[in-house]
């Protein structure tokens, strides 16, 4: 009986791990995305700082 306890909570737990990871994973990536852009804007103000 708790056996199938454990296991059905482990299995509960599992899927919510599966959907956490589906849901942080493009924020993510979304998030390495406008840290990319970011750096690029700061370079370009960079170099049109340094030509005047």
């Amino acid at each position: 009986m708790l056996l199938l306890l454990l296991l059905q909570l482990l299995l509960l737990l599992q899927q919510l791990l599966i959907l956490l990871l589906l849901v942080l994973l493009p924020l993510l990536l979304i998030l390495l995305l406008l840290l990319l852009l970011l750096l690029l804007l700061l370079q370009l103000l960079l170099l049109e700082l340094r030509h005047l």
